[in-house]
């Protein structure tokens, strides 16, 4: 496995890329990411990481603070670049990166999209209903999830 955090380059030829799509807001969202790329460890796959050791909640939402629009442009490019991603929908959030980005991927006919959405998440019939319409797997537990994806996602 090859682990990237964001802003980092990677290079995905011949390997299959994990994006991990899912809730963050630091401090309030548990740090999933690295239990996922525990899991995936194992596997010739390259995992890419949004969350960053040094994001700094100053930085303007904007186009025009440069190290926000790296940011954004690096989850972008490897939502684009995924052949599967995870969603993990925290309830001790609102997550409306999280929601975003599952939008953006969930009528992607080219990827796998694993999604966890637990009891409890403000806007989890929403999720229920859009991975129902498109086919998505969906679970309410992270390990459950987890376990599926290293039997299905390479098969």
């Amino acid at each position: 496995m090859i682990y990237v955090e964001a802003p980092n380059d990677y290079v995905a030829e011949g390997r299959h890329v994990v994006f991990l799509a899912g809730s963050i807001e630091m401090g309030k969202a548990v740090e999933w990411q690295r239990r996922a790329a525990e899991r995936l460890a194992p596997y010739e796959v390259v995992v890419l990481n949004p969350r960053r050791a040094d994001w700094d909640s100053s930085w303007q939402q904007s186009p025009d603070d440069e190290r926000f629009l790296e940011q954004v442009r690096w989850e972008l490019d490897g939502l684009e670049a995924a052949h599967s991603v995870i969603v993990n929908f925290d309830p001790a959030t609102r997550s409306p990166i999280t929601l975003l980005e599952f939008g953006l991927c969930a009528t992607a006919l080219d990827k796998r999209i694993f999604v966890c959405c637990p009891p409890g998440f403000w806007r989890r019939g929403n999720v229920e209903i859009v991975c129902a319409r498109y086919g998505l797997a969906f679970y309410e537990d992270f390990e459950v999830m987890m376990a599926d994806l290293q039997r299905v996602a390479w098969a």
